[in-house]
This record gives structure tokens, C-alpha cells and sequence, in this order.
């Protein structure tokens, strides 16, 4: 598509790949959070403190929020007052691509607060533009919706979803399976879409993301919830997945080498009950990966995969009850800044 950013040489970097820093926002939906909303700042800061001792983290906040922000999450972490809505940075927020040259812009995908699932949302929604802006990056606006969640990318011109998120038609329900490709190619500079049937059966707000049960390690590693459980809900998910993992090839023609994560958990959250724990849901940072954790047995054996899987990384563990309530994990609160120079 003339003028997308594929057409003009910019395409996604992985999570993989090394950042020049990472985007956050500061909880604020009170009607969300309820009485847990002051943990969920204090989680939300433990998460930032964690990521800022790899990147420098800025932290999207309410006008006259800066104080508290920079209080809770001290140095590394550094405020940035703007109107928002709630603190999902990785689905509201922009998604980074980046060229040859090393020169980074800014995609604006719509968002729609997954599926007008939590009103309002129209400050979340402008998010981007107003970023671009404090930023001074050029921003590029795509035509549908898409939350950052819900895909992911190896770098090397494959991207991995799931159908039951980017086809539900609370999203996009003008857009045909290969509209939406097409429009992933144009503005994410991607060749090949792999498609996942499920997200997490425990995922009542985005629709089966694919950030709750998978992660690209490195182009052609992909690990996937696949838990030992036969009762459990993702258990049969988990083995639709890896059969349609099995059969497909990414955009180099290779098969993919799936690492199967077995172990699930849930935490109490008082006042509400058990909520899963998201191992999957899992953030890398240059150096490291940032783990969701219950405070639960289940947490070592989850933690000593996961650094198998990522060798050269430093495996930091964060509180993930709160945000698991709330509705995702450390990837679902974090957007990261590929390295490079901002390009307006």
C-alpha cells in the first residue's frame, strides 16, 4: 500500500531485539481495579523498577500524577503527563518499526478497548498521536483495529496470532481473514501470517490474545502454554495449537522448534478469588525477561523453564496476581522502543 510503512522500507522489530527503552501507563480505572487499584500501583511500580535495570522505562500518567509515579518506581523510570484512559500500554499504545538505516517511526493502530469491553476509552484511543508528538516521531495511521497483545513478530518476516482474536468481529468486522493480512503486511512490513486457533480459555477481555499463550524466543522458537492437566481448560487449546504450529512454516520456509510450557497456577486475589497466572505473558528487556509470579510452588518450575529457553537472559520475577486480575500480565503493560533514532 503506497505510503504504509512497508512501502516505505520500516518494519517490526522483535521483543527480542534490542530496545532503546520501554512504554508504560499508570493504573487509573478505578472502576476496574476497585479496592486493589493502590497493589496495582505498587505492582505496576515493582514491574517498571524490575525493567528499569536493563532500559529506561517512561511511564505515561494522568496531569499531576508525575510525584506519585516517581515516588513509587524511582530512578530509570521517568513520568510523562498525558490523558489516558487506563494503563494497557501494549494495547492501546503504538507499535515501533524501524529500517535499514536505523531510523524508528511510530504505527497508530485503532483501538477499540477490545471490543468496547471498558468505557470510556477515547483518550486511550489517541494515545499514539499524542505520544508521536512528546516524542517527535513520525506516526503512521493504519485502518483497523489491533492490539499490540494479540501478535507477535520474529524479525524475519513471520508473524504469529491467533484467529480468535484478530478475526472476532468486535474488531474488525468490515475486514475479510486476508483484508487483515494484507493491512499486517503493509504497516508491520511482515510476509507470513501464522495462524493459532485459541488464546487462554481464562480471558474474559481480549479475546484470546496470543500473549497469553505463546512467545517468539528467537526467529523460528516459539514457546506454547501446553498444560499437563488433562482437566485444564487450555489443555486441549494448548494441543490445537501446537498441531497447527506443527504443520506450518514461517516466512523463511522453516518448521518451527516449540517449546511447550506445562505448568499453569492461580493466586488468590482477596475479595474476588483465583486468577491464572500467565507464565507466558512474560516481558523481554535487553538482557533479561520479566516473569509474572503467584507466590505459589508452580512459580520455580515455571521460572527454571523459562531460563532454559532464554539462556543469555537475566530471569527477574515480579508480583502477577494483581495484573492477572486486572486482566493480563508484564507483557500487557509494557510496549517496548526498538533501538535507533526517532525519524519525524
Amino acid at each position: 500500500m503506497e505510503g504504509a510503512p512497508a512501502a516505505e522500507g520500516f518494519s517490526m522489530p522483535p521483543e527480542f531485539g534490542p530496545h532503546r527503552g520501554t512504554l508504560m501507563a499508570w493504573p487509573t480505572r478505578e472502576s476496574l481495579w476497585g479496592p486493589h487499584l493502590d497493589r496495582a500501583k505498587d505492582d505496576y511500580a515493582a514491574v517498571a523498577r524490575a525493567i528499569a535495570s536493563f532500559e529506561p522505562v517512561t511511564m505515561v500518567c494522568l496531569p499531576g500524577a508525575a510525584g506519585e509515579v516517581r515516588d513509587r518506581c524511582g530512578e530509570g523510570v521517568e513520568p510523562l503527563e498525558l490523558p489516558i484512559d487506563d494503563s494497557w500500554m501494549r494495547d492501546n499504545g503504538p507499535i515501533f518499526v524501524a529500517n535499514e538505516r536505523g531510523e524508528v517511526a511510530m504505527v497508530h493502530f485503532r483501538f477499540n478497548s477490545w471490543g468496547e469491553k471498558y468505557l470510556p476509552y477515547d483518550k486511550d484511543a489517541r494515545l499514539p498521536a499524542l505520544l508521536a508528538q512528546a516524542l517527535g516521531v513520525r506516526r503512521y495511521e493504519a485502518p483497523m483495529v489491533l492490539e499490540g497483545g494479540s501478535f507477535f513478530v520474529d524479525g524475519e518476516g513471520t508473524l504469529l496470532a491467533t484467529e480468535e482474536c484478530l478475526l472476532n468481529p468486535n474488531r474488525n468486522p468490515n475486514l475479510s481473514r486476508e483484508e487483515i493480512v494484507d493491512l499486517l503486511r503493509a504497516f508491520l512490513g511482515v510476509e507470513t501470517v501464522v495462524w493459532l486457533p485459541f488464546g487462554m480459555a481464562d480471558d474474559r477481555d481480549t479475546d484470546g490474545h496470543v500473549d497469553g499463550v505463546a512467545q517468539v524466543a528467537r526467529p523460528g522458537t516459539v514457546l506454547l502454554l501446553r498444560p499437563r492437566d488433562p482437566s485444564h481448560p487450555d489443555t486441549s487449546r494448548g494441543r490445537a495449537n501446537a498441531e497447527r504450529l506443527a504443520a506450518e512454516r514461517d516466512a523463511r520456509g522453516r518448521s518451527f522448534e516449540v517449546i511447550e510450557v506445562p505448568v499453569t497456577a492461580t493466586a488468590q486475589v482477596e475479595g474476588y478469588g483465583p486468577v491464572p497466572i500467565p507464565y507466558l505473558n512474560l516481558y523481554l528487556v535487553n538482557g533479561g525477561v520479566i516473569v509474572p509470579t503467584g507466590g505459589v510452588p508452580q512459580d520455580g518450575e515455571a521460572l527454571e523453564l523459562i531460563r532454559s529457553a532464554f539462556p543469555d537472559r537475566e530471569v527477574v520475577p515480579v508480583p502477577g496476581a494483581i495484573l492477572s486480575f486486572g486482566g493480563g500480565g508484564p507483557h500487557c503493560i509494557t510496549q517496548q522502543i526498538p533501538d535507533g533514532r526517532f525519524v519525524a
